[in-house]
């Protein structure tokens, strides 16, 4: 599979794949679709790649505006894969990188404001539920994060999950891949 950033500052850089099958790329078609989603919210923004593969997200963020994004993981190789990617992209200066668990990452408190969390665990092992029971969880996450994106297979997908803070605001499905919004309740800041 071919990977590159599909518009802004590194539009059409090629990125590297993480060796092996530890991670799962986002699809070009799908990742055009979020950041058509996102439209230009995503300028300025603050960007937090959860279990970021290649990293591929978070650099399509940076491309199209974000000012900074950190990518958290805990993978060596998907690790020196994101620091190569940022290179690759011009896009260094704006990013860090950390080999942490995400759920670590979301048991402290924030080190910022995030603009978009995006999710993307392995699939078929629920950690996506356990990412967003995280998030519902730690309270000091609550005024810190404005949108939540969670990339999971279709068959992953769970009616009715009981969260009193996270609430779901849209849905999209593109073949085998499932874009779930979440916001926090009472949040009406940004438009879907």
């Amino acid at each position: 599979m071919s990977l590159r950033v599909i518009a802004g500052s590194a539009r059409g850089r090629r990125l590297k794949a993480v060796p092996g099958d530890s991670t799962r790329p986002i699809m070009d078609r799908v990742k055009e679709a979020l950041f058509s989603i996102i439209g230009v919210q995503i300028q300025d923004a603050i960007f937090l790649d959860l279990f970021a593969g290649t990293g591929s997200v978070g650099i399509e963020a940076l491309s199209r505006g974000a000012s900074y994004a950190l990518f958290v993981e805990t993978d060596r190789a998907a690790l020196g894969t994101i620091r190569a990617n940022l290179e690759r992209a011009k896009l260094a200066a704006k990013a860090r990188v950390i080999r942490r668990s995400a759920f670590d990452v979301l048991g402290d408190a924030p080190d910022r404001q995030y603009d978009f969390i995006f999710v993307a665990p392995p699939q078929y092992r629920g950690m996506w539920l356990k990412t967003l029971r995280s998030l519902e969880n730690n309270e000091a996450w609550h005024d810190a994060a404005d949108l939540i994106i969670v990339q999971i297979d279709p068959s992953e997908l769970e009616p009715d999950l009981g969260f009193v803070r996270l609430q779901q605001v849209d849905q999209r499905r593109y073949g085998r891949t499932m874009l779930l919004f979440y916001r926090y309740a009472g949040d009406d800041s940004r438009a879907k």
